[in-house]
């Protein structure tokens, strides 16, 4: 441990400290230039340092309240009552009240400590009540004990009968202030203390003030040397979310396929969100329990009255679609039931139904909601990437080489897609990917075309390539996550530890 690299606070304490061994702040602030702040920063740094051991002793000292100090000025209230009553003097309360000099609370409390001392005599006396002065009234030890207290004492100070006069008194609102401080004294170690033989006279500054630098005596100034090989203080500034950097990097992605984002609003009506991409009335995945619906909340559903209408024949008997559909009455009034969405593909379905393309791509990344437990797998609320292709030859083949190339911009090199069923996409694949960390396939989201069930009622003819995947599940990957949760718990060391360019 070198002398050279040490501050120059700490080389003047430990100065000090080479004389006294054992000495306390006030000691070290009368035999140095150092003010109190300054000596408790270097005794932190000595400490740690294993220079300097504290020795802290606890005291209990008492002080006069408000009250207390009112009562030493003019008197305690009992004896400024008594004064005002002559021996053997009967008088009623309120003559009393009227004669003394005493508040009313004051001397509601001046009667209780008067009678307790058995100075007075409270009586009855033609349904008047009467107070008696009694004669030979000792001097109080309440006023001695108040005339001996000065500022902050020791209990140390008292004797123990006082003291018990002082817990007497300190039943008394504000008239007794204890208080609790610490007395500390440093001591130097033995490694200190050779250290402190190493110190010379140097002095030196260790702050470049304007003031010397206008004067130009910084060129005849000794500067504290500076360790350059010690560690720096991490410095933690803003950063984005990790899952707001991962949605920026796939947004980029898309972009740079050639890719335009579409939006639309959290809230949908069912028929968005459900109807027009065939999913039947009566599917599981429309029940409450998987759903959030919101209560005495409707859609007007300001559609136009045609695709409603082949919306409504798609369901019942499949239109002109091939299909035979799903053979019931289409029931509009659960149509305009209002739904927090459950996925953003209704996003793409409102763009087609606006725009009808003929060609086109667009991709939606935003949060939606299922109302599920909350397992290490599954979140209540969560974030999805879907995207839709419109083009007159895209085939599945096609889908399957643009997952592949977003795949692959994310760093996996190992894909492969699988037979599959989704409700409105056929044919309909799973995409999957491998993982080199965890030595596995992943399954990551579903992909397809579009059935003309969905497209033909919404006046779209060309074939419509769409898929849709989690964007926590793809995050959890990136970052080597076993328990979605882990993204949402604000865990400050691992949102500092994330790289920022993984």
């Amino acid at each position: 441990m070198n002398p050279e690299n040490f501050h120059l606070l700490e080389k003047k304490v430990l100065k000090v400290l080479r004389s006294k061994n054992l000495a306390d702040l006030e000691q070290i602030v009368n035999e140095s230039d150092l003010t109190i702040d300054q000596i408790r920063r270097s005794i932190e740094w000595l400490k740690e340092k294993k220079l300097v051991d504290l020795e802290i002793k606890e005291e209990k000292t008492i002080s006069l309240g408000k009250e207390g100090k009112k009562a030493k000025e003019n008197g305690l209230p009992e004896k400024r009552l008594v004064d005002k009553l002559n021996n053997d003097e009967k008088i009623e309360l309120e003559k009393l009240f009227a004669r003394s000099d005493l508040e009313q609370d004051e001397l509601s409390a001046a009667l209780g400590y008067a009678r307790a001392e058995k100075w007075i005599t409270i009586f009855k006396e033609n349904n008047t009540i009467m107070i008696k002065k009694d004669n030979n009234i000792p001097k109080s030890k309440l006023e001695e004990i108040l005339n001996k207290i000065s500022d902050q004492m020791h209990l140390t100070n008292f004797t123990e009968d006082e003291r018990k006069v002082l817990r007497v008194m300190s039943k008394r609102p504000d008239y007794i202030v204890e208080e609790l401080t610490k007395k500390v004294k440093v001591r130097i170690t033995e490694t200190g203390l050779e250290i402190s033989e190493k110190i010379g006279d140097e002095d030196y500054t260790d702050v470049l003030t304007p003031k010397l630098l206008e004067s130009g005596e910084w060129r005849n100034v000794n500067f504290r040397p500076l360790n350059v090989e010690s560690a720096s203080p991490n410095i933690y500034s803003g950063r984005k979310h990790p899952i707001r950097i991962f949605i920026d990097e796939v947004r980029e992605i898309f972009v740079s396929l050639g890719f335009q984002e579409v939006e639309g609003p959290i809230v949908q009506s069912s028929f968005w969100n459900f109807d027009a991409l065939f999913t039947p009335q009566d599917h599981s995945a429309r029940d409450i329990q998987d759903t959030f619906y919101l209560d005495k909340e409707e859609s007007t559903l300001d559609i136009d009255k045609q695709i409603l209408n082949n919306v409504s024949n798609v369901h019942e008997n499949g239109s002109e679609t091939g299909s035979e559909g799903w053979g019931y009455k289409w029931n509009v009034e659960l149509a305009k039931k209002m739904v927090m969405r459950t996925h953003t593909t209704c996003v793409s379905v409102r763009h087609l139904a606006d725009n009808k393309p003929v060609e086109d791509r667009v991709f939606s990344v935003g949060r939606v909601f299922r109302n599920e437990k909350v397992t290490f797998k599954n979140l209540v609320e969560f974030h999805q990437i879907e995207g839709i292709v419109v083009g007159d030859k895209v085939t599945l083949r096609d889908l399957m080489g643009l997952l592949t190339k977003f795949y692959n911009k994310l760093g996996f090199n190992k894909i492969k897609f699988w037979p599959s069923f989704f409700p409105y996409t056929e044919p309909s694949l799973q995409s999957m990917v491998y993982h080199e960390g965890l030595s596995k396939w992943i399954e990551l989201g579903g992909m397809g075309i579009f059935r003309p069930e969905v497209t033909k009622p919404l006046g779209v003819t060309n074939p419509v390539l769409a898929w849709g995947s989690g964007l926590e599940r793809l995050v959890m990957l990136r970052y080597g996550i076993d328990d979605v949760r882990k993204l949402y718990e604000n865990d400050l060391d691992w949102l500092r530890g994330v790289p920022l360019c993984p």
